[in-house]
């Protein structure tokens, strides 16, 4: 499989997706801005949103997937029908327990909105009833995504991959939908409406999901629950995965708490929007590598390919290297015009942009690190070790909550995003040392010959965008063209100035480029 391709593919989805979630929450901070509304509607979606990178992107389909393949890889076996069947024996009991889940959930929705917000630094009892009310509506999101989670899992399996990375475009359509058809002069009803929303996309992702399966030949059948040794050894794989790929998530959770609680009213968005521009990259190319390396190391190593297994593993990290390093180096420099474009009109005023630009500069400093968790969990998932990563993930969110006590105070808004970034820092340390201490990892002479030319090129693209910022910023408050062309021209420039750098510093060369071409030609 050719690895450029498959991320290609899935990161051109998701590009699609976040620029979508980009024009959604343009809206929601044109129709919303930065308030009480905005905050309860952001903590209601944290719990459902955790969920979602938790199983779709992240728990159930790093210990489903390796024990799917090698049902399906076994030569003694039957093929798929073997892997069917271990699906539908892990359906017939995450069902009910997701049942169950949500009716609690449902039931106790007032504590749990108490924990993820603190009260909200003290707001009346009838504004807290309605961001439980809020709560209350997003919480069905959580049953319907990890079912979508055990649907992706099996096509990701079989090499569909475009069919789960198109399935997070729906959420952001229903949502758009519902702030433009649906929209109100008062804040609280279009907050309101959006949380219908999100549980409303939630069953057309499922929908989409199930009818996938079944245009490609999956038919699960419903069973009576059984712990069959299988189903009980997924789920003792699900939940320390669960904390080991999910530990940006509970960190995030953690920050929007104490935010919610220690700080003024919009803090909580000035961190929920710089959160979604740092998710981008992270989508494109986090999301899509880590999603092609599970599968495709989990089979080399079956194969007994170790070679191989690492040959991938080095490319994945170059790749991932090559995009990240750029991105980070602009969003940190270049936060005020990329915010102020994006979401500087109607009720997100001067200064809710300015302090969204902080917050963004903060989370950028830690997105090489929460890519490279997406690279380095597979060389663990694939030999079906979950236990480690969460240690180092109950690390991360020891140092994250220390972090964020420690920050939030002084550095307000910008503290529970600087301490995210160190935290996940912390556990790539963490996870790169014990895979080569393993030998389950070892950087290859072009890995460790491109890694510092490539820093150097993003320097040198960094210096551009500082002193091209200046240029742009009158333009970013114009019509929603201008602002286009203003923000195109920045892109542009920081794109020709990487690309150059890279070729002249011998990070990428023109061989490379004819060896992606001649592949993609030949798939």
């Amino acid at each position: 499989m050719n690895l450029l391709k498959a991320t290609g593919t899935i990161g051109g989805l998701t590009l699609l997706s976040r620029v979508l979630g980009l024009l959604r929450d343009s809206l929601f901070a044109r129709y919303v801005g930065a308030s009480f509304a905005s905050d309860a509607f952001l903590v209601a979606f944290r719990l459902p949103n955790m969920f979602r990178a938790l199983f779709a992107e992240g728990a159930f389909t790093s210990a489903f997937i390796p024990m799917f393949n090698k049902k399906v890889a076994d030569p003694e076996g039957k093929g798929l029908r073997d892997g069917l069947d271990f699906a539908e024996a892990a359906l017939a009991v995450l069902l009910p327990v997701l049942i169950v889940m949500t009716v609690l959930l449902e039931v106790f929705a007032w504590p749990v909105t108490f924990v993820l917000s603190g009260k909200f630094n003290g707001v009346s009892a009838e504004q807290f009833a309605y961001a439980v009310q809020l709560s209350r509506l997003t919480i069905p999101y959580l049953m319907l995504i990890s079912l979508v989670s055990l649907f992706g899992g099996i096509l990701n399996s079989m090499n569909k991959f475009w069919v789960n990375a198109a399935a997070p475009i729906l959420l952001n359509v229903t949502l758009i939908a519902a702030l433009l058809g649906f929209h109100s002069d008062d804040p609280l009803i279009t907050a309101r409406n959006q949380a219908i929303g999100v549980s409303v996309s939630g069953a057309l992702q499922l929908a989409w999901l199930a009818w996938a399966c079944r245009s490609n030949g999956v038919r699960l059948r419903l069973r009576r629950p059984r712990l069959t040794p299988e189903v009980k050894r997924l789920l003792m794989l699900i939940l320390p995965a669960a904390a080991g790929a999910g530990a940006v998530q509970i960190n995030l959770v953690v920050s929007t708490a104490l935010a919610a609680s220690l700080l003024a009213n919009g803090s909580v968005t000035y961190i929920y929007m710089a959160d979604r521009l740092n998710q981008l990259p992270l989508g494109l190319i986090g999301i899509g590598l880590g999603t092609v390396l599970l599968p495709t190391i989990s089979r080399q190593l079956g194969g007994g390919e170790e070679a191989a297994a690492m040959e991938t593993q080095n490319r994945g990290m170059e790749l991932a290297l090559l995009l990240t390093l750029p991105a980070t180096m602009a969003l940190v420099l270049c936060g005020e015009p990329i915010t102020a474009a994006l979401f500087g009109y109607g009720k997100f005023d001067a200064l809710d942009t300015h302090y969204t630009a902080q917050a963004l500069a903060a989370f950028s400093i830690g997105l090489p690190s929460y890519i490279l968790v997406k690279m380095l969990t597979p060389g663990f998932y694939a030999r079906q070790d979950t236990k480690t990563p969460v240690r180092y993930a109950m690390i991360s969110m020891g140092v994250n909550l220390i972090g964020n006590l420690m920050l939030i105070v002084p550095l307000q808004h910008m503290g529970p995003p600087l301490a995210t970034a160190i935290a996940s820092t912390v556990n790539v340390w963490l996870l790169y040392r014990t895979l080569v201490k393993r030998g389950h990892f070892v950087a290859d002479a072009r890995l460790k010959r491109r890694v510092w030319r490539l820093a150097l090129a993003a320097l040198a693209m960094g210096g551009v965008l500082w002193l091209g910022q200046g240029l742009v910023l009158p333009y970013v408050h114009g019509t929603w063209t201008i602002r286009i062309a203003a923000m195109a021209a920045l892109v542009t420039a920081g794109a020709v100035v990487y690309g150059l750098a890279t070729v002249i510093l011998g990070a990428f060369s023109k061989d490379d480029l004819k060896l992606l071409l001649r592949r993609r030609r030949a798939n």
